[in-house]
């Protein structure tokens, strides 16, 4: 729970600086320190891609995984909650349920936010929410400077939305062998790479849609 718990407070210390600022932040500083941080995720990608024991697994789990999301569509599915989630509070009043609704769907539909709570909770490896609590503590201050502090609200589902999927996966890796954890721990860098990629501009990747992959790792590992 601590990448979970360190978000948290990215987003909180973040909120707090945007919504004492007000007057906006330039957008020469906020492209940099995008850019920056884009490339360290592509680094921490390339660094978990390289626990894979087989290659062979990584690429048809990735190869597999693809089909599947594409079949069903996870990319769109996650895209629709937020719409949903979007339409369901865009129905109150006021800059302090917009500033919410933005935030929190910025901070948890995506790829990110759900790679990094398994990761978090399957390895105890932190670095992707870390990674992903820099950028959303970065981004709470230019919400909260033009929306407002109801950005800061963004928090309280963060913790549970990630904290839940942390915990899940910290349960499941009771289960898992070091040869599972590894080709999983490869694959998931594969799609933190892709996030990274997206985040430079550089590819557009429907990463939702690779998730599956990181099941399917874990079960070709245990039968090979």
């Amino acid at each position: 729970m601590l990448g979970t718990i360190v978000n948290v407070l990215a987003i909180v210390v973040g909120a707090t600086v945007g919504t004492l600022l007000r007057a906006g932040i330039s957008a020469k500083y906020k492209e940099t320190v995008i850019n920056a941080l884009g490339l360290a995720i592509v680094f921490i990608g390339l660094k978990n891609a390289w626990e894979t024991n087989n290659p062979l697994i990584m690429i048809s789990a990735l190869v597999i995984g693809g089909i599947v999301g594409e079949a069903v569509n996870i990319e769109g599915v996650l895209q629709r909650l937020g719409s949903r989630v979007e339409r369901m509070f865009g129905k109150m009043d006021g800059n302090v349920s917009e500033a919410f609704v933005t935030a929190t769907l910025v901070y948890c539909i995506g790829a990110m936010a759900i790679m990094g709570s398994i990761q978090s909770g399957l390895t105890g490896d932190h670095s992707t929410l870390y990674a992903k609590s820099i950028l959303d503590g970065v981004s709470s201050v230019l919400f909260a400077s033009t929306l407002g502090a109801g950005v800061m609200l963004s928090a309280v589902p963060v913790f549970l939305y990630q904290g839940v999927i942390t915990l899940g996966a910290g349960w499941v890796a009771a289960w898992l062998s070091m040869p599972m954890r590894a080709e999983m721990t490869a694959v998931g860098g594969i799609l933190i790479l892709a996030i990274g990629l997206n985040i430079l501009a550089i590819k557009k990747f429907r990463v939702g849609n690779l998730l599956p992959a990181v099941v399917i790792a874990a079960a070709l590992a245990a039968f090979v």
